[in-house]
Parts: C-alpha cells; structure tokens; sequence
C-alpha cells in the first residue's frame, strides 16, 4: 500500500469533513465525511468551483479568497450553508491556506453541528434513561411487595365468604393488583436477552403494518409504505423489533385519532433506507438500516420533544406514557439510535440500526 493509499484512508476514518482546494477554490479532494455533508462525491467534486457547492455563499467565498490573498487561517462558527440538493447544513468550518510545490493550496474542515448536537443529546438521554430505570426498579420492588400481600389477603378473603355479592368486592381488588402488578412490570421493561438473528427488516414492518390496519379499519388512516429492497438483514430480535415498531406506529394512530386533527385523512407512511455514514453513540457506522415512521397528525408538543423517551410522560390523558420507552430501550439494545422531528402535519420518528451486530 503506498504512502498515498494511507493518507486517504486516514482522512476516510475521520468524521470530519475534509476539503482540499487549489488557489482559485476548486476541489481536488474530498473525504467520506464531507462527500456526505455536501451530498457530492469526490469524483463529482473534483475541479468544481467550491461556490458550485456552496450555493449563495458570497460572503463565506468573499472570507476565503480573502484567507487565500493573505494566506491566514480563520474559523466560522455556526455557519448556515446551503450545498446541493437544497439541503441547508449547520456547521462550523475552518479554512487554512498553504503552500505545496510552490502552489498555494488550502485545507478545509466542516464539523456538522447535528452531529455534535446529536450525539450530546443521545448521550444526556441515555443516562438519564440509565438513573431512570434504577430508579424505576427500585419503585416497582418497594410497590410489589405489598401488592403480593394485598392480593394474598383479598384471594384468602374471598374463600372465607360465601359466594354473593361481597365476592365482587374482592374480585375487583385481585383483577386491580393485577393489573398493577403488569403495569409494574412494563415499567421495569423486559430483561430478557436478545434473541439474534438474521433478519429481513421488511418482514417486522409488514407484520406491524398487517396488526395496525386490522386495529384501524373503519377509521380514516391510511397506512402506506415505502421499502428500499436491497437493504440487506440485519441481526435483531424480530420479536422486539416488531414491539418497538408497533409502539411508534401505535404512537403515531393515536395522534391521528386526537382532536386537534384538522384534515379528513389521516397517514402514516413507513419507510426503509439504507443510511450512510452515520455515528450512533461513539461508534461510526459506514452503513445502517434506517427506518422511518411518518404520520400528518397535529405534531409533539414543543414542550414534550426532549422528554417524550421517559417513563411516564404522555400527551394522552389515558396514556401510561410506556411505548415509546419501551422502544427506546429495545432500539438501543439492537445498537442502534431513535431520532424524532416533529412539525404541525408531519411527526417523523428514525430508528437507525447497524447492520452486522453480531455481539
């Protein structure tokens, strides 16, 4: 392997953008990283003008000829750049000129401010998550114990009193506990271990979409569907998955079903991609399996976005507010991450799963 060879596969590990230029700011190399950024690969990218690129950027250009004229580095932060495709990136970007060969050439790195943004927010979520569910199993012993000993009493009581009306009374404690007892238990969520597979992740969301459309017929939603079909399997628990999807797409029916709807149809739309280039935790994933649940319904409160992953939180007054936990708990599991983006018409939840998750 030459020296070459390295050094592009080094600059192809970072998850920085990495952007070379000539004097007159035209491409001559591009990394994985900012080919993903900038939605163009490097052999589209190279010779093309870095205003090519970057679209109504006069005064981003007008900075960097300048940086080149007097061969200084300097550094944007929070720079809104609008790069192909009409996507608009949020980044902070540093330029630095120099010389090679007696040319002057110049180094270009793009962090993405979501990525970052996103990786904090992952990390806050899942700690908190982590003294939740401590907190969480230490509520749900000290509430079982007496549980078991009202259940206990109320079964002896009902075989000391004659059959009649009083045996109602002491059904209706039993049938509470126990339904106190499970709701305890879902609290807790499973501690079962996952039981890995290969699997088409086709199969889990037509077997969600076959259970909701039975549960929704009649009703004015309609569930479309839109599949990316060389997305290769996965290794999952296809039982858990289809549990963590039903949650969402449940989620999603319920919102639908809410008053503040304002249009006759509801729809929710469940789609597949394969996503590329992306950092789940702190690992970096070149390729994943990405999976999107859509529906048009009035949107997530702004003041429940950060906290709608926590036990206990619902938009719903007869909401236990446990499904999306659930689902959070069993995405991260698999590895994998949940993102939500929601807007007035249009909630979209993303899980990501990484493929080849054999441990």
């Amino acid at each position: 392997m030459t020296l070459e060879n390295v050094h592009k596969r080094l600059l192809d590990q970072l998850k920085t953008g990495v952007v070379l230029l000539d004097s007159n700011l035209r491409l001559l190399y591009i990394n994985i990283a900012a080919e993903a950024l900038l939605e163009i690969s490097d052999k589209k990218a190279r010779h093309l003008f870095i205003g090519d690129i970057i679209t109504n950027a006069e005064e981003d250009i007008g900075e960097m000829q300048t940086a080149m004229v007097k061969n200084s580095s300097f550094t944007k932060r929070k720079a809104e750049l609008n790069v192909m495709r009409d996507k608009t990136i949020f980044v902070d970007y540093t330029l630095s000129p120099f010389e090679y060969e007696g040319e002057s050439k110049a180094l270009m790195e793009i962090n993405s401010l979501e990525h970052s943004q996103r990786i904090s927010r992952e990390e806050s979520l899942n700690s908190a998550h982590a003294t939740t569910r401590e907190l969480v199993r230490g509520l749900a012993h000290e509430i079982k114990n007496p549980l078991g000993g009202i259940r206990g009493a109320a079964q002896l009581l009902s075989n000391e009193i004659a059959a009649g009306e009083l045996t109602d009374y002491t059904n209706v404690i039993i049938e509470e506990a126990d339904r106190l007892h499970n709701l305890v238990d879902r609290m807790v969520g499973s501690r079962k271990p996952l039981e890995l597979r290969e699997i088409n992740i086709h199969e889990v969301l037509e077997r969600v979409r076959q259970l909701v459309s039975a549960e929704v017929s009649g009703d004015s939603i309609r569930l479309a569907y839109d599949y990316d079909p060389s997305i290769p399997a996965i290794y999952a628990d296809s039982e858990q998955l289809i549990q963590a999807m039903l949650n969402l797409v449940r989620n999603a029916v319920q919102s639908l079903s809410s008053p503040d709807v304002d249009h006759g149809l509801g729809e929710i739309l469940l789609r597949s991609r394969i996503v590329r280039n992306t950092t789940i935790g702190s690992r970096f994933h070149r390729l994943a399996a990405g999976i999107e649940v859509i529906d048009n319904g009035p949107g997530i409160p702004e003041d429940m976005i950060d906290t709608i992953f926590y036990p206990m939180i619902s938009g719903r007054a007869d909401g236990t507010g446990l499904g999306l936990p659930i689902t959070h708990g069993i995405v991260n599991q698999h590895h994998g991450m949940i993102e939500v983006n929601s807007k007035a018409g249009k909630t979209k939840f993303t899980v990501v799963i990484p493929f080849g998750n054999h441990h």
